[in-house]
């Protein structure tokens, strides 16, 4: 009767621990936030982030978490000098009174073990709006090199940049709809 009575109690205690969130570390090497935005409808501007950090937290068990990515402006890379000096500007970014932009996310979607979609809020150019990335891919895995599980994927969203009063080139026939792509990796601490 004691031995049931002690593993009865272990087992609830694996429950416990299964339910109970876990903390993942954005690993920088392995995330990028992007965007891609229509030339005039010929060829697609994409641009980076380099300068990114974040944590995550998920309770598989529950089936709940909560993200938080931030990225910094100053830091946008199109491979071209000239255009990440014009995003930064004023007429863009305004990266010098707005350098950073965040996405925090509390509302995940599962399909069985697999996130599929986060929603939260996406802060940038000193203006919140509600933001959902879908995954297009998420796994977790236990990283032979590190010696710790990493999860992670690609999450996307089409966002309207006006919302965020950037509004610059619509005269122009620039398109205000942006693809934003969050592809993160993160480590278990």
């Amino acid at each position: 009767m004691k031995k049931l009575l002690i593993g009865a109690s272990l087992a609830a205690l694996s429950l416990v621990a299964l339910a109970e969130p876990v903390s993942y570390s954005i690993e920088p090497n392995h995330t990028f936030v992007t965007y891609e935005i229509q030339h005039f409808g010929t060829s697609t501007n994409r641009g980076r982030f380099d300068k990114k950090e974040g944590t995550v937290q998920v309770d598989h068990a529950a089936k709940t978490g909560k993200v938080e990515v931030k990225f910094e402006l100053p830091s946008v890379n199109t491979g071209v000098a000239l255009m990440d000096k014009h995003l930064q500007s004023a007429d863009f970014f305004d990266s010098a009174n707005f350098p950073t932009a965040t996405f925090v996310g509390d509302q995940f979607t599962f399909d069985g073990d697999k996130v599929k979609s986060v929603t939260g809020t996406l802060t940038l150019h000193g203006k919140t709006n509600p933001v959902t990335l879908n995954a297009t891919h998420f796994n977790c895995y236990d990283n032979p090199m590190l010696k710790r599980q990493v999860c992670g994927g690609d999450f996307d969203a089409v966002i309207d940049r006006t919302q965020w009063g950037i509004d610059y080139g619509l005269a122009y026939g620039f398109p205000k709809n942006v693809h934003l792509i969050i592809q993160v990796e993160a480590v278990r601490q």
